[in-house]
C-alpha cells in the first residue's frame, strides 16, 4: 500500500500509478539521528512507501549528535530531523537541537525529539527550553503515529518554505526595482530587467527583451529587440525580432493576447506601461516555474511597468529641458550668423573632455555622474548673456575699443545673473545652475588675469575651465567677422602656449587625448 497525502482528506488513498509518475520529483529529506541501528531500520521500513504531495521520502542517517551536525551543515534541504536525546552523551540530542537553531541559524527544519528514557529529559521542560516541534517516546511511535508525525512536520516545513521563499523573492523585487529606477537609458533598463529576473528566480537566464510600440502612423508594429543576454546577445543587433526566431511565435502571441505566456518552450512576461508602451521579456528557465515564482514575476512586472513609464516621463522632461536650453542658446546666437553651430559643437566637445578627465581619474570629487550628465548641455548657455550686448558691438568686424570691450565683457555677469535667478526655482544641481557657473567663469584665466572676477586656478569651477578651452578652440577653428579660420595645428599650438596661464593644463591634456583617440570629424563645420 502506498501512503500519500496528495488529498488532505484521504491520506491513506492507494494511488500506485500517481506515485510512479512522481518518482522524478525531488524527495522530502528526513534525517534520523539515533545511536541505535534498529531505529534507523524500523524508520526506513515504516516510511518506505510514504509520499506527500507526490514526493517520496528520502531517509538520511547519523548515529551521533556530531555526525548529525556535520550532515546538516552540508545539506541545506533537510525538512525533518527525528532526533534521539541520549546518544554519545545524556543530552547529545538537546545540544544538537540548540546548535541547529543557533549555530546553523536553521529555523525551517522541523525537529521531533524521540527518546527511550522520558525521565531523562522531562517533556514540559524540554518543550519550553528548546525550539523543537514535537516530543515523542519511542514506545508510543507506532507506524501510524510516526506517519502522522512525519506528514504534519512536512506540511509545516512546506509552509515555512513558502513564506521564506516569498520573503526572499519580495526582497529581491524591492532591491531590483530600486536599482532599475536609477537607470536613465532604455537599453540599460532593459538589460537590468533581464539580469534581475535571473536574480529573482535564482538562476542565470538567457533572455530577450522586446518592445512593441503603439500602432501610430509611421511607427513599426513588429516587436524589436532592445536588450538581450546569453546566447541571444546577437539579437540586439536587429531592429526587429527575426520572424523565424524559435521564440517569435510565443512573443507575438503575448503581444496579441495581452497577457503573459508560460509554455514548455519559453516563458514570456507581458508588461504594459501606463502610457501605452508594451514590452515582453522572454526567457527559458531550466525548470518549469511554480505558482510562487509566477506570482513573484507578476509583482515584478507591475513594478517594472512603472519603471518603464518613469523612464518615459524622464525622457520627455529631459528632451523638453534640452529643447529649452537650445532655444535660449539659439536666441543668443541668432544675431550672429557667423557662429552657426558653435554652441552644439561646444556641447559635444565639453562632454568629450569631461569624460576624458573622468577616465583619467582627474578631479574625482567633481566629475560625478551628475556633473557628466549635465555639463555638456549646460555649456550651451555659456554666451546667453550676449542677448544684452548691442548689435553695434557684438557684430563689429573690427577690434573693439577699450570702452566697447568693457561693454562686451558684461555678457559674462549678465548670463550668470539671469541663469542664477532661474536656477533658484530648481532644487539641487541643474543645467541652469551649472550654466550660471559656466557663463560667469568661462572667461576667467587659470593665472587669475581673466574676467569678470579675476578668479585663479581651481577657484574657477571645473565646468567653466573646460568651456574656457572649448570656446576658444572652436572660435579659432572657425571664421568670425574679425578673423579667418585657423588650422587645427595652429589652434593647438596657441592653446599649449597658454597652458597654466589662460587654461587649465589638465583640460588641455584631456582635449589632446580626446582628439587623438576619438578623431571626431565634426569639430570643423562645413565652409570653414
Amino acid at each position: 500500500m502506498v501512503q500519500d497525502d496528495t488529498d488532505d482528506n484521504d491520506w491513506l488513498a492507494e494511488d500506485d500509478e500517481h506515485a510512479i509518475a512522481q518518482i522524478a520529483a525531488r524527495p522530502w529529506r528526513v534525517l534520523v539521528v539515533d545511536d541505535e541501528p534498529d531505529i534507523h531500520a524500523v524508520t526506513r521500513l515504516a516510511l518506505n512507501n510514504v509520499t506527500f504531495k507526490g514526493r517520496s521520502i528520502e531517509i538520511l542517517s547519523a548515529y551521533t549528535g556530531a555526525q548529525g551536525y556535520d550532515l546538516l551543515s552540508q545539506e541545506h534541504d533537510v525538512a525533518l530531523v527525528l532526533l534521539d536525546v541520549v546518544m554519545e552523551t545524556e543530552d547529545a540530542g538537546l545540544r544538537l537541537a540548540k546548535r541547529i537553531r543557533e549555530d546553523l541559524d536553521n529555523n525551517l527544519v522541523r525537529i521531533v525529539l524521540r527518546t527511550g528514557q522520558p525521565g531523562q529529559a522531562p517533556e514540559q521542560q524540554v518543550i519550553v527550553d528548546f525550539d523543537i516541534n514535537d516530543y515523542k517516546a519511542k514506545t508510543e511511535l507506532t507506524a501510524q503515529k510516526l506517519f502522522t508525525t512525519v506528514i504534519t512536520s512536512l506540511r509545516g516545513y512546506e509552509g515555512l518554505q513558502t513564506i521564506e521563499a516569498n520573503r526572499r523573492g519580495l526582497a529581491r523585487i524591492l532591491e531590483s526595482a530600486s536599482n532599475l529606477y536609477q537607470i536613465d537609458s532604455l537599453k540599460e533598463l532593459a538589460s537590468g530587467v533581464l539580469t534581475q529576473i535571473g536574480a529573482i528566480l535564482n538562476f542565470g537566464t538567457e533572455g530577450v527583451l522586446c518592445i512593441m510600440q503603439n500602432k501610430s502612423p509611421g511607427v513599426p508594429t513588429d516587436p524589436f529587440v532592445i536588450a538581450s543576454t546569453g546566447a541571444s546577445t546577437h539579437l540586439s543587433e536587429h531592429m526587429a525580432l527575426p520572424s523565424d526566431h524559435i521564440w517569435a511565435e510565443e512573443i507575438n502571441r503575448a503581444f496579441r493576447e495581452g497577457h503573459s505566456i508560460f509554455s514548455d518552450l519559453v516563458d514570456v512576461l507581458y508588461i504594459r506601461a501606463p502610457h501605452g508602451h508594451r514590452f515582453a521579456v522572454a526567457f527559458s528557465p531550466p525548470w518549469p516555474l511554480g505558482d510562487l515564482e509566477r506570482n513573484l514575476l507578476s509583482v515584478f512586472c507591475d513594478r517594472i511597468a512603472a519603471a518603464f513609464d518613469n523612464l518615459h516621463m524622464f525622457g520627455l522632461l529631459k528632451t523638453t529641458q534640452e529643447a529649452t536650453v537650445v532655444a535660449l542658446a539659439d536666441l543668443a546666437e541668432s544675431r550672429d550668423v557667423t557662429t552657426g553651430g558653435h554652441v552644439r559643437r561646444v556641447c559635444r566637445l565639453t562632454d568629450g573632455i569631461a569624460a576624458e578627465l573622468h577616465a583619467a581619474g582627474k578631479f574625482p570629487e567633481e566629475t560625478t555622474p551628475t556633473f557628466l550628465s549635465l555639463v555638456g548641455l549646460a555649456s550651451i548657455l555659456h554666451d546667453v548673456g550676449k542677448v544684452a550686448t548691442p548689435d553695434s558691438i557684438l557684430l563689429k568686424p573690427d577690434r573693439h575699443t577699450p570702452e566697447e570691450r568693457v561693454i562686451m565683457e558684461e555678457h559674462a555677469l549678465i548670463g550668470e545673473t539671469v541663469l542664477g535667478r532661474a536656477s533658484v526655482l530648481v532644487e539641487g544641481i541643474s543645467t541652469l545652475s551649472m550654466g550660471a557657473q559656466i557663463a560667469g567663469g568661462h572667461h576667467e584665466h587659470f593665472d587669475g588675469s581673466g574676467y569678470p572676477r579675476g578668479l585663479k586656478g581651481y577657484a574657477i569651477p571645473l565646468s567653466a575651465r573646460i568651456v574656457a578651452v572649448v570656446d576658444v578652440f572652436d572660435a579659432l577653428l572657425h571664421r568670425r567677422p574679425y578673423k579667418e579660420p585657423w588650422s587645427l595645428e595652429a589652434v593647438m599650438a596657441y592653446l599649449q602656449e597658454r597652458r597654466n596661464t589662460q587654461f587649465d593644463p589638465d583640460v588641455i591634456d584631456a582635449l589632446v587625448t580626446f582628439l587623438e583617440t576619438k578623431k571626431p570629424d565634426w569639430i570643423i563645420a562645413k565652409g570653414h
